[in-house]
């Protein structure tokens, strides 16, 4: 995938446990528990953005952690594209 085409999805963008100086980028309340990076992969095929998972790759503010990211096409403002995701998620979770 072409780097500016893309956004980055770090699962502590959607992750209620984190504050925003951590990451978070979504309202806590709309925020979900500890995301994985295949829930946010299927939440994005789910609404059309043709996922990429990149496994490997640590979140620059928590670097010894690696939960891996996701990529996917940029598709409208990315608040408004993670706000998506997480209600996706939290619907697959019920």
């Amino acid at each position: 995938m072409e780097g500016s085409k893309t956004w980055v999805v770090w699962p502590a963008y959607l992750d209620a446990e984190k504050s925003r100086s951590q990451g978070r980028m979504v309202p806590r309340d709309e925020a979900i528990r500890e995301p994985k990076v295949d829930e946010i992969a299927y939440a994005a095929i789910e609404l059309g953005l043709d996922p990429e998972v990149e496994r490997d790759k640590c979140f620059p503010n928590s670097w010894y952690e690696r939960p891996g990211r996701v990529l996917v096409l940029k598709k409208g403002a990315k608040s408004a594209l993670l706000r998506r995701i997480c209600r996706s998620i939290r619907k697959k979770r019920r």
